[in-house]
């Protein structure tokens, strides 16, 4: 059986969970609604204050699917609950990020500004040197400050680039001179 699976996802007060057919799940909280369409072959059952989630068969298929169904809930009750926050690190001389309506402009080092548009739903902030991206759909703001990551990634030497907070760089020892 499937750990992750198996655990019942407990509904906080003030969230509503409605299941239609096809296993078209919507998520109301009080930061907002998200929706989704999971794998119809789960079934999803609304009981109470929790939500389970159970397999038809053993069929690999399905086992990898359990787990994977309940996770995606899980993501949308808490995302409409408390929402989700990634935090990136621009590191490097004269490496900047600054924020002006929607736009966030990078300064990378190239020769021109990069600039992207928040996409809907999200929210990036820029204090210092950090990029904090704040959203309610876990997926968007990964994906975000993915996207953020890619413009300029942190290298292994210096360590300049736009890193997440919480990441390790490898660093690697430069070439020495020939004695």
């Amino acid at each position: 059986m499937s750990r992750i699976g198996r655990m019942p996802i407990a509904v906080p007060a003030g969230v509503t969970v409605e299941i239609a057919e096809n296993n078209h799940v919507t998520v109301k909280g009080p930061k907002g609604t998200l929706e989704r369409t999971l794998p119809s072959e789960m079934e999803i059952k609304s009981e109470g204050s929790e939500i389970t989630v159970t397999r038809p068969n053993d069929l690999k298929r399905m086992k990898s699917l359990h787990g994977l169904t309940r996770t995606l809930v899980n993501n949308m009750v808490v995302g409409v609950t408390e929402g989700y926050t990634k935090v990136l690190e621009v590191n490097g001389v004269g490496y900047r990020a600054s924020k002006s309506g929607k736009k966030l402009t990078l300064n990378l080092g190239y020769s021109h500004p990069v600039e992207m548009e928040d996409p809907e739903g999200l929210e990036s902030v820029v204090e210092d040197n950090k990029i904090t991206i704040k959203g309610i759909d876990k997926e968007k703001v990964g994906q975000y400050a993915a996207e953020i990551r890619d413009k300029r990634r942190p290298e292994p030497y210096k360590g300049k680039g736009i890193k997440y907070a919480d990441e390790v760089i490898r660093r690697k020892v430069g070439k020495t001179g020939k004695k």
